[in-house]
């Protein structure tokens, strides 16, 4: 993926829109062979920055898939993911929160 593409899929997970986020997380995942190694780490890295703020379910949801997807690239260590440590599970449904744990625990 060139930059210029790069850029605009980071802009989009940075939406200040939560629809546009879950639109974003969703093309992360139709793109996931368009990236290179770098490019996995940092949408990983910027996925679960704005997950941990992430205040609308939905869009948490389209971020975590988006953060699994990206993991089974083989290029995410788990300081990419460390910000979901920052999500207070006591307040996700359990289907999310279960998706957080296993996540952290991968």
């Amino acid at each position: 993926m060139d930059a210029r593409e790069f850029i605009a899929v980071t802009r989009k997970i940075l939406d200040p829109e939560s629809v546009a986020r879950e639109r974003a997380a969703d093309e992360v995942i139709d793109l996931l062979g368009s990236y290179s190694p770098a490019q996995v780490s940092t949408l990983v890295t910027l996925l679960s920055a704005v997950a941990a703020s992430e205040k609308e379910k939905p869009a948490l949801e389209a971020e975590l898939h988006a953060i699994l997807e990206l993991m089974s690239t083989g290029h995410v260590a788990f300081g990419h993911i460390a910000q979901l440590q920052d999500i207070r599970l006591d307040e996700l449904p359990p289907e999310l929160r279960e998706y957080v744990t296993d996540l952290l625990e991968s």
